[in-house]
């Protein structure tokens, strides 16, 4: 398992690769690897095939380890559409 920490002076960004390692180890996806995911790939139903309680599980997950809520449920279609899309958005929003 890949433990990714961020301190508050850290200002790097987060890649595509990370998000795709935190995805497999924290969804218990460990019979995928990273390269298997392209960046492009839609998380939920034809894509990566993720549902409803694995989004929960995202959510969880991204508050751990980048401290961020959500607070317009709305935006979480988009956010969460691709591995890009969620990077953007944690890029755009981690607490540093």
């Amino acid at each position: 398992m890949i433990i990714l920490i961020v301190s508050k002076g850290d200002n790097r960004m987060i890649t595509t690769e990370e998000v795709k390692e935190k995805i497999i180890a924290g969804l218990n996806l460990e019979e995928m690897s990273h390269d298997e995911i392209a960046d492009d790939d839609a998380l939920f139903n034809e894509g990566l095939g993720l549902d409803s309680v694995d989004a929960i599980e995202l959510i969880v997950i991204l508050d751990n380890e980048y401290g961020i809520k959500f607070e317009n449920m709305s935006e979480l279609k988009d956010i969460f559409a691709t591995v890009q899309s969620l990077t953007n958005y944690i890029n755009k929003n981690i607490k540093k």
